[in-house]
């Protein structure tokens, strides 16, 4: 009975995590004037703004300097204190990594145009959540220097995975029936739509080297979730014990995958996987990185947190030199 009012209270608290995952149309195209992107994309602040805010950063008067894109894992939704200015939907960060990296190598053209839920599509297509953000893509120029990219986990499911696989976890007919519902009978879901995904990193890649085409692009990969070994923490991952071998493999594969992508478009990879082990949401507050569905510190569920931002920060400035 413990273990089912455990369960019943992580899916109560899964809601908010469901939302984080917007609906995007997968059609359409790009486009938007530079001006339009400083305003739609999230563009960072102003010259009057930066002498009273240090956490503001003024745009320079050639454009996007450096253009932040991806999903809610690289905007840190719901992290203080959040963009005023970029669609609401987007939950983005002051805190996210493309601002502390922009900070810490005194970049004065960041343009983040990062959102909750974003997929690939939505990086040539308006995102369908709350602000109707714009495509991401629309933020890019010829001009810009760098771009870092954060996207994958949505287009595999990333939600519906957590949610289901704590609905599963209530199950009383098998051990692991998270692993019985997306890899029985020898055909592993998860792992074909990581497959399916490839070729789209591999086009989004191609499409920010067309579009700004001086960029150097640096792909950020998924820290760990999961502890690596020995049981999980019913109260922040309450799923099957006996999904966690199978479960743990799943953002390393990902991670993989978006590594092997990135080096065939001639991009660079950014590792936040290895670094985060033994920060995972089993772990206490103050050494977790990524929060569990009943967050302890700022931070969205099953996402990175403040410290996990910084983290994550230091892997891109560490590929940067």
């Amino acid at each position: 009975m413990r273990t089912t009012r455990r369960a019943i209270a992580g899916l109560a608290a899964l809601t908010a995590l469901v939302a984080l995952s917007a609906c995007s149309d997968d059609s359409g195209g790009s486009g938007g004037s530079a001006n339009a992107a400083d305003k739609r994309a999230g563009a960072v602040g102003g010259n009057d703004k930066a002498g009273s805010n240090p956490s503001v950063l003024p745009v320079a008067a050639s454009g996007a300097t450096y253009v932040a894109l991806g999903d809610s894992y690289a905007a840190g939704v719901q992290i203080p204190t959040i963009v005023p200015d970029a669609p609401p939907g987007c939950s983005r960060s002051q805190s996210n990594y493309a601002h502390l990296v922009a900070r810490q190598k005194n970049i004065a053209g960041l343009v983040d145009a990062t959102c909750g839920g974003a997929r690939t599509p939505d990086m040539t297509v308006g995102q369908q959540s709350k602000g109707s953000p714009p495509p991401q893509f629309d933020a890019l120029r010829p001009d810009t220097a760098l771009v870092t990219l954060g996207i994958g986990g949505n287009d595999i499911g990333f939600s519906e995975i957590v949610t289901m696989c704590v609905i599963q976890g209530r199950s009383t007919t098998s051990t692991q029936p998270c692993t019985d519902k997306y890899a029985g009978g020898g055909n592993d879901e998860l792992a074909k739509r990581i497959a399916d995904t490839a070729p789209k990193i591999a086009a989004t890649i191609a499409g920010i080297k067309q579009r700004s085409p001086k960029a150097r692009i640096l792909v950020v990969g998924y820290p760990t979730i999961l502890p690596e070994s020995g049981p999980s923490c019913p109260a922040q991952v309450p799923v099957a014990e006996g999904d966690l071998p199978y479960l743990r493999k799943v953002v390393p594969a990902l991670n993989d995958m978006i590594a092997k992508e990135a080096a065939k478009q001639g991009a660079e990879y950014v590792d936040t996987y290895t670094g985060s082990a033994g920060h995972d949401v089993c772990k206490p507050v103050g050494t977790k990185w990524v929060e569990g569905i009943k967050p302890e510190s700022p931070g969205a569920q099953v996402h990175p947190n403040a410290l996990g931002q910084e983290a994550m920060s230091k892997a891109v400035l560490a590929k940067l030199g």
